[in-house]
């Protein structure tokens, strides 16, 4: 979850396709807060937190789905009725369910007993049984899923500065959202860092993607077989418009 917190509403991001070094492609830029990537079907679709956007990429054009004020559209997940999980990342946080246009279907505001999701919510991820789990937190932790659900076992995963050099010291530095492969390796977006770590599901430093489009690395996709990622970046973490762009980039194996 990032610091800002200013209101402002996207115009609509333009579409380009510039080389920024020889393996890294700009596929998207002027993206205001660009988080939440998913590819489904060869479409890209995409939030921004400070546009208060979902938007959708064809491979041509750009088109704004869904603009809530207030949100800061963060997380997006996908479920197995094909809509849209949304995490609201600004104070009072929310989850928002939105079809595949973007329409709102349904909204939760607090958790089962009533209590607020003061904070925002970061990022979001559907379980296999049709359930999810929302984060708030700023590290890697490690649970075992019990059977009805509910979480045990909290440990620690990985700790990044131990894996690469910060590029920067600043608190804020530290894993963003993050997307599990097919053969179980997390590829974690890392914030203030312009990286992307891919860990395997033991813990270990695969391979390091630096990313030169910015040092904001706020999440990741992945194409069709997985081949290629899809990085939402902002250029100046420091920027409080925070200006990014999607790029793509060759997965490793």
């Amino acid at each position: 979850m990032r610091a800002s917190k200013i209101v402002c509403f996207a115009v609509g991001a333009v579409l380009v396709a510039t080389a920024a070094c020889a393996d890294e492609i700009s596929i998207v830029s002027n993206i205001l807060g660009p988080e939440g990537p998913l590819y489904i079907d060869g479409n890209l679709y995409y939030v921004g937190w400070i546009s208060h956007t979902l938007s959708k990429w064809d491979g041509k054009t750009t088109t704004v789905l869904n603009h809530t004020p207030g949100c800061g559209h963060n997380g997006l997940a996908l479920t197995k009725r094909k809509t849209f999980l949304l995490a609201c990342t600004e104070e009072h946080g929310a989850i928002l369910e939105l079809d595949m246009t973007g329409k709102q279907l349904r909204r939760w505001d607090a958790d089962k007993n009533g209590k607020p999701f003061d904070g925002g919510i970061n990022d979001i991820v559907v379980t296999a049984n049709g359930g999810a789990y929302a984060t708030v937190g700023n590290c890697i932790l490690k649970f075992k899923i019990n059977d009805d659900g509910s979480l045990s076992n909290r440990s620690n995963f990985a700790l990044l500065n131990l894996f690469t050099k910060n590029k920067v010291e600043s608190w804020w530095i530290g894993p963003d959202s993050m997307k599990v492969d097919s053969k179980g390796n997390i590829y974690v977006a890392q914030w203030f860092g312009g990286k992307v770590l891919k860990i395997s599901p033991d813990g270990k430093l695969l391979h390091v993607f630096e990313i030169s489009a910015g040092d904001g690395t706020t999440n990741v996709a992945f194409s069709e077989g997985e081949k290629e990622l899809y990085v939402t970046v902002v250029k100046d973490s420091k920027d409080p418009q925070a200006k990014g762009s999607i790029v793509k980039i060759a997965n490793v194996k």
